[in-house]
């Protein structure tokens, strides 16, 4: 006789491979006492815990999702098998991150295949088991004749996926929960009364979002001045826990301000920033509101190797770090400026981009190289060219240099500022760079680690991005690389987020920002 036991929470079940009580089929599927048979897969090896029906995309999203829903049930669909096997061979993340999750589960049943339809034990008492498909027999059920007549026998993946859903949480006492990020799929299990849940694990608290101004910490006067002299401040006990390069608000009365970063051995330390930024007889550019102040301290701190930054569009996020970054190199701090984006499209495409590297993420790099044109030209405001001889028909371009290329073209290809891009990045090791990362709301949680893990000593990564603009698919406001990265890393020292709410592009594109 042969037995395996699975042990899961406070409950054990043994399987038992006899000709007794429990009958096997030709298959060698074993029956139980309720009719119902394991080695289909549709029955949980324990009575504790949940059944969690994974969908493609979740598993696409997060490979080690695997390990994030402790002592419940995982169950894997042969139909989720089969699109995983169309995704494998991209040259992409998608492709990549398929191909991790067949390692794993690979490595989760190839000791024990014969356990594969019954479940794998993990390590905190749930399980993982595979679901072959639906017994012949299942398509007799009253359920499964209303739901695919709702289905107008329409046959395609999704509704596969419900009717094995629907199969499992008949066989099983315990919830049965379908997880999956495709919002169709969603509304189709809530439609016909099944339990339905988004994948929730990478998400931010919305709370956590929505706070944007700095803290505002009430002090006495004598404090306030004591700070302004000495640069520093001991955090007042009624204040509640800061985290380290927080920036707050630090108050005296109705007129007496100034803001104030946490410091990571518990004090409060005054912003340095300069009063501007020139960039050889480039524009000089100030911070013109409180959180632009912050942003800059943030970006010129040494101590802050990651830097992240929510904002709307014409906060001057990518301004204000392309400023910085080329400050921050021209003073020695960093060997060059690297500048990368997400390839995520805005609307139609204008399909295959000839040339090199550089040509095809020109489209994708505008704000970045607008930015660069607006710090190296020469200031062409209204009295800065009082200042100046008016210029005359034929003189040369200020934005172009003596051989007619882009004042920023130089730099580029001596190598002092680097485009990188994101499908590359991979197996990298980037040493003493500023990197700036724009557009970071589009990245994946998976993306932004592998960039993250990317920066090698000596270098500064800024991340920047409007959760409220995303045209990647696969992520949301609250799932996205940008807000995981800061949710993940905001207690270290090493880190520092500021959210920019006031715009200063113009007074009509704040205007839009807030209202359209």
């Amino acid at each position: 006789m042969n037995e395996t036991s699975f042990s899961s929470a406070s409950t054990s079940v043994n399987v038992t491979d006899t000709t007794g009580e429990n009958p096997t089929n030709r298959a060698g599927h074993v029956f139980d006492s309720s009719g119902g048979y394991y080695g289909n897969g549709l029955r949980a090896p324990s009575a504790t815990g949940k059944n969690f029906v994974l969908d493609t995309n979740v598993l696409l999203h997060d490979p080690d999702c695997l390990n994030r829903f402790r002592d419940n049930h995982i169950c894997i669909l042969l139909e989720v098998l089969c699109e995983l096997d169309r995704f494998k061979g991209e040259q992409s993340e998608r492709g990549a991150n398929a191909r991790s999750v067949h390692r794993r589960l690979a490595e989760q049943f190839s000791g024990n295949p014969d356990l594969a339809t019954v479940g794998i034990p993990t390590a905190e008492g749930g399980s993982v088991r595979l679901v072959p498909g639906q017994p012949e027999t299942a398509y007799e059920q009253e359920s499964i004749r209303e739901m695919l007549a709702a289905f107008r026998g329409q046959e395609n993946a999704d509704n596969r996926i419900l009717v094995s859903t629907q199969l499992i949480s008949e066989c099983n006492q315990s919830q049965t929960i379908l997880v999956t990020k495709d919002l169709n799929l969603q509304l189709k299990a809530h439609a016909i009364g099944m339990a339905c849940e988004d994948y929730q694990n990478d998400k931010v608290d919305s709370k956590q979002l929505g706070q944007s101004s700095p803290v505002i910490i009430d002090l006495k006067p004598s404090d306030l001045q004591r700070f302004a002299s000495t640069s520093t401040l001991e955090m007042p006990p009624h204040v509640k826990k800061i985290n380290p390069n927080e920036y707050v608000l630090l108050k005296a009365g109705e007129k007496r301000t100034m803001p104030a970063r946490m410091g990571a051995d518990g004090l409060f330390h005054k912003l340095m920033i300069p009063d501007q930024i020139r960039i050889h007889k480039g524009t000089a550019l100030r911070p013109l509101n409180l959180g632009q102040q912050c942003f800059l301290d943030a970006l010129l701190n040494p101590e802050v190797t990651l830097v992240t930054c929510y904002g709307q569009a014409g906060t001057g996020k990518t301004l204000l770090a392309v400023a910085a970054a080329l400050h921050a190199t021209f003073g020695g701090e960093y060997n060059g400026v690297t500048v990368s984006r997400p390839v995520i499209p805005l609307g139609d495409t204008l399909g295959f981009l000839p040339g090199s590297l550089e040509e095809k993420l020109d489209p994708w790099l505008k704000p970045v190289f607008d930015a660069l044109e607006f710090l190296l030209t020469p200031d062409q405001s209204q009295n800065a060219r009082k200042k100046q001889p008016r210029q005359r028909k034929g003189d040369s371009n200020p934005m172009l240099n003596a051989g007619g290329k882009k004042v920023y073209d130089p730099m580029i290809e001596s190598g002092l500022i680097e485009v990188e891009a994101l499908c590359y990045i991979r197996g990298r090791s980037i040493p003493n760079r500023y990197f700036i990362l724009d557009e970071a709301q589009q990245l994946t949680p998976l993306e932004a680690k592998t960039i993250v893990t990317r920066m090698a000593k000596g270098s500064k990564l800024v991340l920047v991005g409007d959760p409220a603009q995303i045209d990647n698919p696969y992520v949301d406001r609250l799932s996205n690389g940008l807000v995981y990265t800061r949710d993940r890393l905001r207690s270290e020292a090493c880190t520092s987020h500021v959210t920019l709410e006031r715009g200063e592009r113009s007074v009509l594109a704040e205007a839009a920002a807030n209202k359209m």
